[in-house]
C-alpha cells in the first residue's frame, strides 16, 4: 500500500543495535516501509556527537571564507574532484548545464586505515586538507568513521528487509569509496547576476548507496513525494537524515526508492546568507555488483536496469554532473 508521507519518519537506531528482537524487526519493518514509499527517514543514536558536528562546521566555515585563490590550490579536476574542493558552479544536476549555487570540499577513505594487502587501496587518492586549519583534518576524519559505522548499521537492517543474510553489504562497503561532503551554498550579494534558473541545488538524486545527512545550517531542502508534491525535510538536531541512492535503487529494481531531492534558493531578502551542509555519501568498494537482486525481479516488477558495478556507475554519472571529462 503506497502511504503518502507529510514529513519524512523518524527512527530510533538503538533499536536496532541494542539487542531487543522485537524492538530491532519493527525497526527494520518501519525503515522498510519508509525507503519503499519516500526514500527518506530521520535517525537518532546514530554516535555522531553535537561537539563533534559543531566542531566541523566552525571548520568549514573557516575554511569557505578564505579567499578563492586560496582554496583553488585544494582543487583536484585530474581526479573528477573527488577530493579537496570543488569551485563555485562546477558541479550541475544530471540534464541540466547550470551550475548550482554551492561550493564544496571532499574528503574519502584515510589511506592510512587501509591494509597494504587490499588491492582497493591503489584505486583512491590520497586526502589533502587545507594547511591553514589545523582542527579541519582530525574532525573530518572523525566524522567520517562515525558516519561509515553507522551507514553499517543501516545497511544492515536494510539487508533484513530484503531478506538477505544481515551481513550482505558488509564486504561490498568495507574500505568502500564513501565521501564526506562539506557544502557552502554562498551568498548571491546581486540575485540579478546569477542565470535565472540557477540553484543551490538543483533536483537531483544521490548516486551512492545511501546517504547520511547532518543537520544543515538553514532551511532548504526538499523532497518530491510520489504525487508530485515537494515536501520540506526537517530534521531535530540530534538526528541524521538517511536516504536511498541510485545504486540501491538499482540494485533492488525499484524496490526501495532514491527520491529525487533539492535544496532550494531563499527568499531574495535571504539571498545574500550562507547555508552550510555537511552529507556522508556511503558507497561500496568499486567491483560490487548493482545487478538487480533476483528476490526484487518479478513478472509484475521485471528487470529494469542493465548490469554494471558500482565503479562503472559513478564514473558514468561523474561525467553526468560535468566533474569528469
Amino acid at each position: 500500500m503506497e502511504i503518502l508521507f507529510d514529513e519524512i519518519p523518524s527512527l530510533d537506531l538503538a533499536d536496532f543495535t541494542a539487542g531487543n528482537p522485537e524492538k530491532k524487526a519493527e525497526f527494520v519493518r518501519k525503515l522498510g516501509e519508509a525507503y519503499q514509499n519516500i526514500g527518506f527517514v530521520a535517525i537518532k543514536n546514530h554516535g555522531l556527537s553535537k561537539e563533534l558536528q559543531d566542531r566541523l562546521y566552525s571548520s568549514i566555515t573557516t575554511f569557505f571564507t578564505l579567499p578563492d585563490a586560496v582554496k583553488s590550490q585544494y582543487e583536484k579536476p585530474e581526479i573528477g574532484y573527488q577530493r579537496g574542493y570543488t569551485g563555485k558552479g562546477k558541479e550541475h544536476a544530471k540534464g541540466r548545464n547550470t551550475g548550482d549555487l554551492k561550493e564544496f570540499y571532499h574528503i574519502g577513505q584515510d589511506l592510512a586505515g587501509i591494509p597494504d594487502t587490499d588491492p582497493i587501496k591503489s584505486e583512491y587518492p590520497p586526502n589533502c586538507w587545507p594547511q591553514e586549519i589545523s582542527q579541519f583534518k582530525e574532525d573530518a576524519l572523525e566524522a567520517y568513521r562515525t558516519l561509515e559505522n553507522a551507514g553499517r548499521q543501516m545497511l544492515r537492517a536494510i539487508a533484513i528487509n530484503l531478506d538477505l543474510k544481515e551481513d550482505f553489504f558488509e564486504d561490498k562497503v568495507m574500505h568502500g569509496n564513501s565521501i564526506l561532503r562539506q557544502i557552502h551554498y554562498f551568498p548571491i550579494e546581486n540575485p540579478e547576476e546569477v542565470p535565472a534558473d540557477a540553484v543551490r541545488a538543483a533536483e537531483h538524486g544521490d548516486i551512492n548507496l545511501i546517504t547520511l545527512l547532518m543537520g544543515a545550517s538553514a532551511d532548504g531542502l526538499q523532497v518530491l513525494r510520489r504525487d508530485g508534491k515537494w515536501i520540506p525535510i526537517t530534521a531535530l538536531p540530534d538526528q541524521l537524515v538517511v536516504n536511498v541512492g541510485d545504486m540501491l535503487e538499482r540494485l533492488t529494481n525499484k524496490k526501495l526508492k532514491s527520491t529525487i531531492h533539492r535544496v532550494v534558493n531563499p527568499p531574495r531578502e535571504k539571498m545574500n546568507t550562507s547555508r552550510y551542509s555537511i552529507p556522508f555519501f556511503m558507497h561500496p568498494r568499486s567491483e560490487m555488483d548493482l545487478s538487480c537482486l533476483s528476490g526484487c525481479v518479478s513478472e509484475g516488477n521485471p528487470k529494469q536496469f542493465t548490469d554494471i558495478n558500482a565503479g562503472g556507475f559513478l564514473e558514468e554519472r561523474l561525467r553526468e554532473l560535468g566533474l569528469r571529462k
